[in-house]
Formats: structure tokens, sequence, C-alpha cells
């Protein structure tokens, strides 16, 4: 049933001439020739050529405010004063009047329509200089709006005491107002120890009061609040589920919405230089919690609840679809674990997890219908079906908009999400591709001069060329493969994903120095499910508070797809070929940039080869999947034979001992999860009878999560002294999690699995405990209570001391298995070859190989030359990972204490 409106709409061409809709004849020759193009049948779409004039100006102001932000006043008054003068200029009478053309003035009055009549003539070459003034002009006015903008946003960084203030490390009491939600810092290992979580808030200081004067000045300052986390843990429920409020009913660090206004003591220091958006940092004391002045607005309360039921109707959900859904529909990414996030970013699936065009663009679909048939008149969404006119299903889109602004919050990313989504409801509904460039474009001119900083942002970027690329590249290809016998759908599908890798794909090198490999498939495997996830979810979010059985009854329903969306993520990061490794910065996007023109003519071609595009699938396949015996065969990894692996994890320890076909005991894993899971997926090992820990520092416990990664473990053997105690509480949660027992390791403990043994020969049984003649002295600190041991395969004797120092390593070398120790022939050696070595042992040891990991370019100096020196001069060959990536220790041909190496 077609409204009245729709049946007037879709009975006309471009001519104005009647025509049925659907009709599949011929279109006169005038549509031909105001379209610009061959095709020939009547379609809303043939429209003539992409109108471009809103680009250059949208371009300029861009490239304007990022180069304005931190000019210099002189400058931008000096561009500001000059574009005005030149663009008065140009718009001039005497520079606006145009010449006439060849065949002299036109008549006012209509053009006649007809067969050889598809619009006005074309004009002369006086018209268009005219319109060339014209374009310049708006060009200039868009520079000076620009360099305004952004000069009135950076001045926000100079003005005011705020920025003296954090020169001097003043101590303040401030009164802010947030203008985002409160977030935690990411958990990241530095050295021997996790980087502690921080709440990270943005917000405006309003009034500042210094401690040395009590002089209270009005301001306004953008600023970065940090809050310990450890003095801001939110309370907590036996599930883990953060709670919105604190002790006493006081809101939570975690729970403040944005637009609160409160009053904090902390210590102003300056912001990090380089284009930084904030005039400081304002690092919080929080241990008694925040300190409200002013409650939220009306609006930001409401969305603020609205989001807290999205939050409870997925509570009960798995852990993927708890983190996913309120990433999908409203950008909550609280809940999305490093691991997860890490392997979305592998893929190329980030953008699902952030609050995007392709959200506002979902609902936009239920409301006026399906892309596909969103051209024509019978868009059968729920707007069409209700019998809602164009004009209504315009007001109701826009009342969407609103709301989605709201819930998601108003901050810059959202803003683009909306100003991108817009584009999508013009496309869905006129249907029109002519108007969407230039909806684009006035899209990024307004965002621009609304907030400066978008210009330098890589998510804008990001956002305007996938737009772009869908609008412009996407049509094309899809109509190419349709041509060559690919159906619709996955021909709409395979072009929207292609087009935007392909342009894209520079700018995430620049951030990633990464090439995914399966971005593609996996963006298309997740397209099926992000739909049905989006669309539940946001029912979920609307029913949550008036009705939140039924919320948890959607949620439920939404975690199914959402769940196929994290399997997705973490199947294609998991991937040996994943992705491949690419020059970083601007100067290997360049190079991305330049190849991939050159790529698509030669993939055209392929495309009329079904049997060359089938052994180029393949070869791809093989690449990605990269099968252990084809892989063996051509690049030597790993070895025959190997017995010993030290896997290259940067800064940290992770090592593998081979106990079989496919099984290996794992000693140590790393500061991250994905380098270990890697080493062992290229290893193929998937059975781990049991992991050693030799101690809780987080360059060894780290990557546990990538050990246990889709991999059988029997179980985990660690020091006794659990120190740093959250990493020991850290490895102890995933332990519970995955089922697994944890066992103490202490000297004089053997263990075989296969022709694998060893020996824990440290740390003691008990502290202070006496070995051989004299008492072992108290552990200094984790180090010292590292497991060492003493591993036997295939006739090779390899001694691996963990992070032991000098103390502890005396001591062993007055042990009772120091006997057993002399002339080993593999030696690990202690805390990545640093310069606090015991000589004596090393000469006790004598080995004829000495392995070191370390990261390269770390900041710690490892290894250090005087331990490099020192192995050598007691005959040892040194190889480190920091130079040559993995190394493998293989025994000898029979088995008889032959040492060999391979490097990956």
């Amino acid at each position: 049933m077609r409204s009245p409106t729709d049946s007037a709409d879709s009975g006309r061409t471009h001519t104005g001439n009647p025509a049925p809709a659907d009709s599949a004849a011929p279109a006169r020759p005038a549509v031909h020739a105001a379209s610009g193009k061959r095709l020939g049948a009547s379609h809303p779409r043939q429209e003539g050529p992409t109108d471009l004039r809103l680009v250059p100006p949208a371009l300029a102001a861009w490239a304007t405010a990022a180069v304005m932000l931190h000019a210099p006043p002189g400058l931008v008054a000096g561009t500001v004063i000059t574009t005005l003068l030149l663009a008065g200029f140009l718009l001039t009478p005497r520079n606006r009047r145009a010449g006439p053309g060849p065949a002299g003035p036109r008549p006012a009055g209509p053009e006649p329509a007809g067969p050889g009549h598809a619009g006005p003539e074309p004009a002369g070459p006086g018209h268009a200089r005219a319109l060339s003034r014209v374009s310049g002009a708006a060009v200039l006015l868009c520079v000076a709006a620009a360099a305004g903008s952004a000069a009135l946003h950076g001045a926000d960084l100079r003005r005011g005491p705020v920025p003296e203030l954090a020169r001097e490390y003043a101590s303040v009491t401030a009164e802010v107002e947030l203008t985002a939600d409160p977030r935690l810092s990411r958990p990241r290992a530095g050295g021997s120890h996790v980087v502690p979580t921080a709440v990270l808030i943005e917000a405006d200081v309003r009034r500042v009061e210094t401690a040395r004067d009590g002089a209270e000045v009005a301001t306004r300052a953008p600023v970065l609040m940090i809050v310990d986390a450890r003095s801001a843990r939110p309370v907590t429920r036996d599930d883990g589920q953060e709670r919105a409020r604190g002790p006493e009913g006081k809101p939570s660090w975690l729970g403040l919405l944005p637009s609160t206004r409160l009053r904090v003591e902390a210590r102003l220091v300056p912001a990090s230089a380089g284009g930084d958006r904030f005039a400081a940092v304002l690092r919080v004391r929080g241990a008694d919690g925040p300190e409200t002045v002013g409650e939220p607005s009306a609006p930001q309360r409401l969305a603020g609840r609205l989001r807290a039921g999205l939050r409870a109707a997925t509570d009960g959900l798995s852990a993927d679809a708890r983190a996913l859904l309120p990433g999908l529909v409203v950008g909550d990414t609280s809940r999305v674990t490093p691991e997860l996030e890490e392997a979305f970013r592998e893929t190329d699936l980030t953008h699902t997890l952030a609050v995007s065009g392709a959200n506002f663009t979902i609902l936009l679909a239920l409301l006026l219908g399906p892309p596909g048939l969103a051209q024509y008149a019978e868009r059968r969404g729920l707007a069409s079906r209700l019998g809602l006119s164009l004009r209504t299903t315009a007001l109701l889109g826009g009342a969407l908009s609103l709301a989605f602004v709201v819930v998601c919050r108003p901050d810059p990313s959202v803003l683009r999400a909306a100003a991108c989504g817009s584009v999508a409801l013009l496309a869905l509904a006129t249907g029109r591709r002519r108007s969407l460039i230039p909806a684009l474009a006035t899209a990024v001119l307004l965002l621009v001069l609304h907030d400066p900083w978008l210009a330098r942002s890589f998510g804008f970027l990001l956002s305007v060329l996938a737009t772009g690329a869908l609008l412009t590249l996407a049509p094309r290809w899809s109509a190419g493969l349709r041509r060559r016998g690919v159906p619709p759908r996955l021909a709409e599908a395979l072009a929207a994903a292609g087009a935007a890798q392909a342009v894209c794909a520079p700018v995430v090198v620049v951030l990633s120095e990464r090439v995914s490999l399966v971005a593609v498939p996996c963006n298309l495997l997740a397209e099926f499910a992000l739909a049905p996830a989006t669309v539940l979810g946001f029912l979920a979010l609307a029913t949550a508070l008036p009705a939140l059985p039924v919320a948890k009854v959607l949620a439920w329903c939404a975690s199914w797809p959402a769940e196929w969306i994290a399997r997705i993520a973490r199947t294609g990061a998991a991937l040996p070929g994943a992705g491949i490794d690419w020059p970083g910065g601007w100067a290997g996007a360049a190079l991305l940039g330049a190849l991939t023109p050159v790529a698509l003519p030669i993939g055209r071609r392929l495309l009329r080869h079904p049997w060359w595009c089938g052994a180029c699938a393949l070869l791809l396949v093989l690449l990605v999947v990269q099968p252990p015996p084809l892989t063996r065969a051509i690049t030597g990894w790993p070895p025959p034979g190997w017995r010993m692996v030290m896997c290259d994890v940067g800064q940290g320890d992770a090592m593998v001992l081979a106990a079989g076909e496919g099984t290996g005991v794992v000693v140590d894993a790393g500061p991250e999860p994905a380098p270990v899971d890697r080493c062992l997926r290229s290893l193929g090992v998937t059975r781990i009878p049991l992991v050693v820990l030799t101690h809780f520092h987080a360059d060894h416990v780290g990557g546990l999560p990538g050990v246990l990664r889709g991999r059988s473990v029997g179980g985990i053997a660690t020091t006794g002294l659990e120190e740093p105690a959250d990493q020991a509480r850290f490895v102890r949660r995933l332990a519970a999690d995955s089922h697994l027992p944890v066992t103490r390791a202490v000297a004089g403990e053997r263990r075989r699995t296969g022709d694998l043994s060893w020996e824990v020969v440290w740390p003691p049984p008990a502290t202070g405990q006496a070995v051989g003649a004299r008492p072992v002295p108290e552990a200094e600190g984790p180090n010292d209570a590292s497991v060492a041991m003493l591993v036997r395969t295939a006739g090779l004797r390899l001694l691996l001391l963990g992070d032991m120092e000098p103390p502890a390593q005396r001591a062993l070398a007055r042990s009772p298995a120091a006997t057993r120790l002399a002339d080993v022939d593999v030696l690990k050696v202690a805390h990545h070859g640093s310069a606090y070595q015991d000589p004596g042992l090393v000469s006790r040891l004598a080995p004829r190989l000495a392995l070191i990991s370390a990261g390269r370019d770390n900041s710690y100096g490892h290894p250090a030359p005087s331990t490099v020196a020192a192995l050598r001069d007691a005959g040892a060959a040194v190889l480190r990972t920091d130079r040559g990536g993995a190394i493998a220790v293989l025994g000898g041909e029979d088995g008889g204490g032959g040492l060999r190496v391979a490097r990956h």
C-alpha cells in the first residue's frame, strides 16, 4: 500500500515527464543526456555526474583546522583577514559579472523539454569564470571560519590560570564539569609490574582555588582528570559486576554522568606536548570518593538510566555477550577485556565496539526499509507500513537522530556517527547517489567547524574515508561483481567490505604497523550478525526501564549474534597469517596507498579468469591458515627435532619444552597474550601438561591467557612467594576460571612427561631453611624466589634460572644440586641478561650456549654488555631474541648430546 506522497513521488523522472516506477523500458534521450550515463532503464539513481562543489571547501576547512589549533594568534589573525579580503574581492559585482557566451545572452524563462533538450544549453566561458570565482570565495570563507574556530578552541588551552598553575605543579581545589563518561585505563605490563589502572575523566575546570593564596578564579579550561583506581575502585557485587554507587550511597567515580559538577582537591601537571587537547592534567586524590556540587542534566540522567538498564539486562549473559552488547548499542566498552579488544583490533572489527554510523544506519533501515529497496517508492520500512508520509518519516528520523546522540553521549565520536548516519538517512530516503557526496562534505564541514579537534582525529579520518568509499567505490564494485554473476546481496557486501578496507588500510597502518589479511572475510561474516544484535540490543535498551524481564529476554536473543561476532574476532586473530607486518608511520601509509591502485586493476583482470581467481584465493587461504606441514616445508619452522624454544615475546620470558607430538611444557608466558599464543601456534602445541610460572612479575605471567587459549592444560606450578599480590590474584583467578589446579614448585621436586624430565633446583621448601652447610638468606623479592629448573631432554641439560639475582644465585651455587649444574649445555640467562649476575655461578655452569630473552630497544638496557662479555669469556655462544627473534634448541641427530640451534 503506497501513501499518496509516495505515489506522486514515484511517477516522475528527472525531466518531469510521468513514467511508471517499475518500468524497464529504455528512458528517453533527455534522461540519458541529463544523466551522462549510458544506462537505459528509468531508475531513481539515473542522475547526472557527482556534484563535487562542496568537497574543496570541506577539505580546506579540515586542513586549516588541523594546522591552526596550535598556531600563534598572529598567524591566525593574518590568515582570517587575508582570506576574508580575497573572498570579498572575488565576490565584488565586477568579478561576479559573467560575460556572454558564444551564443549570446540567454532569454529568461524555462527551457523547453523534449527530445534533444536535456536541460539548459551550456553556458559561456564568462559564466564558468563567475562560478569558479564563487567557488574560490566559498573555499576562502571556509578557511577563515575554520581558522577562527580552531583559534578559539586552541585558546582554551592557553588562557586562564590553569596552564600556568600546571607548569608550577600547584595543588588546587577545583570545581569541574564532566564532559564525557569516566573510563578505566587499560592495564599493561611495564617491566616487572603491571602499570596500575586509573579512572580517566574528561572535564572542564570552571573554578580553581590555589592552596597558596586561597583566591578563587572563574575560568574554563579542558583537563584530563586521573584518579588512582586503587582508591577509586567501585564497590562490586558477588558476581564481580560494577555497582554505580560506593560506600554510604555515594556515587563511585565510574558511576558519574557527563554534566555533573564536582569539587576536587588535586595537583595540576602539564599535559603531554604535541597536539594534546587538554590544558592540563588534574591528578585527583580520590580516596574519599567524589564530592558532587551539581547534579547532571535531565537528558544525561535519562541516558544514564537507559545505559544502566542495558547493563542490567545483560548481566546474566556470557562474558563475551555481556561485554559486546553495550558496545554495539551505545558504545559502552567498559566490560570489554584487553584480550577481546586485541582480537577485534587484529581483525579490523574495532569499529563494531564503538558507536559508529553503522549503528545509526541500522536503525534508519528499520524505519525506512532495507537499502536495496530504499530507492523505490515501496520502501517497506516501518514508516511505510504505518502509512507515514515522507515528510513525517523525515521528522521521525530527525527525532531518532537526536535520541541517538543523547543516549550515546554527545561527544565527538557520537556526533561523527550521527553525521555519517545522516548521510545514510539521505541515501535511504531518496535513493539518489548524486546528493550523497555533497551531504558527506557538508557533514565534514559542519563537524570540523563545531569541533576543530576532529581534524586531528584518526577515528574521524577513518569514518570519513569509509563513508566516502561506500558512496563512491562500493556501488561500482558491486555492479561489476553482479555483471560477473555474483548474487546481488553478496556483491553488495563484498564491495562494501573491500572498498572500506582498501581506502582505510593506509591509515590503519599508521596506527598498527600491520596489514590485516582477514579483515574483509571477518567483516563479511560479522555483517550478518551485526544488524540483529544491534536491533535487539536497542529494543532491550528501550524496554529495560519499563520492563526489565522483557529486556533480559531480548538481550538473551541478542547474545547469540553478539557471541558470533566475538567468535569471528577470536578465530580470525588466532590464525597464524592473520596479518603481515608493514612499515609504520606516514611513509608506510604512502607505500601502501601507492600499491593499492596498482593492485586493483590486477584484481579486475583476474575476475575475468575464474581459474586464476581460484588459484589466488587458495594461495591467500594458505598464507592465512599456514598449515604446519606446508609452513615447515617452506620456512623450516618449527625445525624438526626441536627440544626447547625461547619465544620472542618482547621484554619478558616464555619458553616451550617439547614433550611429544603437539605437546609442550610452558615455562613463563611473557607480558602479553598475543605473542606467546602466536609462538605456541607456530609450534603446533595444543596440549600443555604443565605451565610453570617462575614468579609473578607481569613480564612472566601477563601472557597466561594466551597460553590457555584453545589448549588442553593440565595445571599450573608457581613459586611460593605470591608477590606482587595483584599478579598472583590474576593467575589464581585465571586458573579458577579454567578449573586448573595450582601447585607450588620447590627444590627437590622431579617430574617427567614423555622423554622430557626436569628437576626443580630453586627455591627451597621454606624461607630460611638450610641448604647445604649454610642457611638460605631471606628472599629480597620475587626475583630471588624464582623457580629454577634443570631440564634433561634428548641428551641435553638445560638450566632455566628465571629472574634469580646474585644472592639467590650464590645460594644455589652452594646447594646440593650445584654438583649437577656444572657444565650444562644450555643456560637461560637470569633476568634478561641484566648486569646483576653472580660471576661465580657463571664460571661453575660453563654453558655451551647462553640464551637471553629481551625486548627490542627496551628501556632497561638488557642485556648488559658486561653480562654478554662474561658469558663469552666463559666459552658460551650467546643468542638473544631482541636481535633474531625466537630461538630453537635441537638435540643431536642420534640423541647423544649434540647441540644445534635454529632461528625463526
